[in-house]
């Protein structure tokens, strides 16, 4: 069942013409990666997504409902939650403070459920439980980045898209984060991924879409891409 389908976005920055007709599909259960080039259009896709850059065309249809130019807390609302790639965890506040600002403005139940949400996530990601009371500014890269994670986790989206969620972390985290990523789709929830390296892509995805000056190029399993030399060169530089 087709969960997100987007179709035809015109996303544009001031003048600057970003998303040039974008469609693409994930449907309930996948892991579908956006890989590309830096300034290939991913991230203003995940954006447009959310409402935080309206897109000027085309439709953003989520679970049967219509989502484009929606405000961004009734994109959250309708149950899909933001990774960004800068983390954007508050720096002065606790693990445990921000992963309950987590389920603020969403779907997000009594107490003894949120109570339980949290348990659920730091199985997870046993080192915020180890931290739990620590200050965000005292966690390390790796650290942070699984909160961010933890934080949109916490609400129990129907859909996650999770932005560049390996971006400077070392190769042991990263073959970390891979696997957890992994382990959370196979316990229901469906992701919508940025990411710049191609292994891991093809490690995690059920479908990859290749973008390249904010047109989809490629759309395939991890075994028709790593069959197609061609694409690897032409629009991620393999």
């Amino acid at each position: 069942m087709t969960l997100l389908a987007i179709e035809g976005l015109q996303t544009y920055y001031g003048e600057a013409h970003i998303l040039q007709g974008v469609s693409l599909r994930v449907d309930a259960g996948e892991v579908v990666t956006l890989i590309g080039r830096n300034g290939a259009g991913k991230t203003t896709t995940l954006r447009s997504i959310m409402g935080l850059v309206p897109p000027r065309g085309g439709r953003v249809t989520f679970d049967g409902r219509e989502l484009t130019r929606l405000p961004t807390h009734e994109v959250a609302r309708a149950g899909i939650a933001y990774v960004p790639e800068e983390r954007r965890i508050l720096p002065n506040l606790s693990v445990a403070e921000n992963l309950r600002l987590g389920m603020l403005g969403t779907r997000a139940g009594s107490a003894k459920d949120n109570g339980a949400a949290i348990e659920e996530v730091l199985g997870y990601f046993p080192r915020l439980r180890e931290r739990f009371e620590q200050k965000g500014k005292s966690l390390s890269g790796g650290e942070q980045q699984m909160l961010a994670i933890a934080r949109g986790l916490v609400a129990r989206p129907k859909l996650m898209l999770v932005d560049e969620p390996t971006e400077g972390l070392s190769p042991l985290l990263v073959e970390d984060l891979t696997r957890i990523l992994g382990e959370i789709n196979r316990r229901g929830t469906t992701i919508l991924l940025v990411e710049q390296i191609l292994e891991v892509a093809l490690t995690l995805s059920h479908r990859l879409y290749v973008m390249d000056q904010g047109r989809i190029q490629f759309e395939g399993t991890p075994d028709q891409l790593r069959a197609d030399p061609d694409i690897q060169q032409r629009f991620l530089g393999v």
